[in-house]
C-alpha cells in the first residue's frame, strides 16, 4: 500500500489543483475542526462538531455554540483581537 496521503492529509483529495499555500490552510483547518477538544462544562476532551458553528460534548450531553472551526468563546477571541 502506498502513502502517498501521509504528506497531504486531508487536502490530499485535491491533487494537485489549487496551489500549495490554499492547500495546506485546508489542511490545517480540517486537522483542527475534526479532531476532539475540550468541553468547556465538564473539562473532557469530548467534543466533536455537528455542524457550522454547532458542538456537542459526548460526555455530558452538551450542545453549544461557539466559532465554525473551533470551540473557541468569545473571551479566547478577544485575546487573539487585542494583539
Amino acid at each position: 500500500m502506498s502513502k502517498r496521503t501521509e504528506k497531504a492529509g486531508s487536502s490530499g483529495r485535491f491533487g494537485a489543483r489549487y496551489g500549495v499555500i490554499v492547500r495546506n490552510r485546508i489542511k490545517t483547518i480540517e486537522a483542527q475542526q475534526k479532531g476532539k477538544h475540550e468541553c468547556p462544562v465538564c473539562h473532557h476532551m469530548s467534543v466533536k462538531r455537528v455542524s457550522s458553528g454547532i458542538w456537542y460534548c459526548k460526555h455530558c450531553d452538551t450542545k453549544f455554540a461557539a466559532t465554525a472551526y473551533s470551540p473557541d468563546t468569545k473571551k479566547d477571541i478577544s485575546k487573539v483581537s487585542e494583539q
